[in-house]
This record gives C-alpha cells, structure tokens and sequence, in this order.
C-alpha cells in the first residue's frame, strides 16, 4: 500500500465549502416550507431536521464500521490529499491491487468520504444554529422567550470533539476504543440536539417546563445509562 500522512489538510477549504453547499439545501427547505413561521419557529424545525440528519449520520457511521470502509481513506479529512476518491483514483487501484481483500478500495473509499461529507454538512448546520441563537440573544436578550445561546454552544462544541474522534478512528488505524468512544459521541449528539429542539419549542410556545416525578426522572435516568452501556458493549464487540 502507497505510504500516505496521517494528516493532510490540503482539501479541508475544499471539504468545508461543500459542507456548506450540503447545509444550503435544509437551509433553504426550511425557510421555504415555513414561510409565515417566526425566526425561533424555523429554528425549531432546522433543529429538528439537523437532529433527522445526525441519525443518518449515526446510521451511515455503522454501515461504514460493518461494512469495512472505515479505512477506504487512510488518511484525514480527505482521501490521499484529495476531497474526493475520483481526485484519489491513481492512490487507490495502486492499493487495491497491492492488497486485492484489503482495507481500501474504490467503494470502500467512497463510502468512507460520504461519511465525512454528510458529518460536515451536520456540523455547518449545528454552527447556524448557534450562530442564529446568539444573533437573537444579542437582539432581545431581555425576553423571557429567547433560550440561553449557551445550549446550541455546547452543541457545537460536541460535534467539533466529535469531529477529532472520527479524525482519531481513521488515523489510529479503528482502535476499539476510539471506535466505541466516537459510537457513544454520536448518541450523545443525538441527545444534545433533542434537549434543544424541545427548549426551541418550549420557548417558541411560551409554555412552562413540564412537571415529573423524581421517581420518574430516577428511572428514566438509570434506563438511560443501561442503555448506554449496551450500546457501548455493542460497539466494543464489533
């Protein structure tokens, strides 16, 4: 196999633009689709349309785990210093044909860029988002139904450590750890963009936070950390 960087930011400009042309399009469906809606209207339903996408994400991530693609490109953020596997086609026949049943190959590499094409279109819709929540924080920040920019944030934050985990699992060569960790960061995304679609509705309705047991609140938080657990065994024995 041809060597190749760990590391080569070469087409990252170039991954980012086209993150962002991704982003266009659930931008423009929203806005379109909820033409008379307010801005934390349409906040909501982008929220709800990234958190849709993020379980894509998720859902393609483990199509690439099974289906041993998780290193078509050996290289990140973009395939033997190319934004695409076409840009890459000389790097990889020359692999494929060293190791015929090895890790990378054409489909492999294609599998494994739609991966991080589709992750950075996910994280330039999380970034508008937090943006467009500190815009209106700025504006209005003495309504009681503008929500704290802080959440959003922290959002962001995830999916940027979420972003270095997937950098991780392609340059520590899928270390069962890594794996498991970048599995587990995915569902925490998911959890994040929930709290927030819920807190965009609540205070795009004005109605109170709703009232629950602390029994209750002790059993759905225990549920969720035996399942976190199973998830997290599921991952490690893959």
């Amino acid at each position: 196999m041809p060597a190749q960087a760990l590391y080569d930011f070469a087409p990252a400009l170039q991954l980012m633009a086209l993150g962002l042309v991704l982003a266009l399009g659930p931008i423009a469906w929203v806005w379109l689709r909820n033409p008379q809606a307010s801005l934390a209207g349409r906040r909501r339903a982008l929220t709800l349309l990234t958190l849709f996408l993020t379980f894509d994400l998720v859902i393609f991530g483990a199509f690439t785990r099974l289906s041993d693609s998780g290193l078509g490109c050996p290289d990140w953020p973009g395939c033997y210093g190319s934004a695409s596997p076409s840009g890459a086609a000389v790097q990889i026949a020359q692999a494929q044909a060293a190791l015929p049943d090895g890790p990378v190959t054409h489909r492999k590499a294609w599998i494994e860029m739609l991966h991080r094409y589709l992750a950075s279109a996910v994280g330039v819709l999380i970034l508008t988002l937090a943006v467009a929540t500190w815009a209106q924080h700025w504006r209005v920040r003495a309504s009681p139904h503008v929500m704290n920019p802080w959440w959003p944030t922290v959002t962001l934050v995830w999916v940027c450590v979420q972003g270095a985990f997937g950098a991780l699992t392609v340059t520590m060569k899928l270390f069962p750890a890594i794996v498991t960790l970048h599995l587990l960061g995915g569902l925490g995304l998911l959890v994040l963009l929930t709290l927030q679609a819920v807190k965009y509705g609540r205070f795009h309705s004005g109605r109170a936070r709703a009232s629950v047991r602390a029994s209750t609140r002790t059993l759905v938080i225990v549920a969720f950390l035996l399942l976190a657990i199973q998830v997290a065994l599921g991952g490690w024995v893959s």
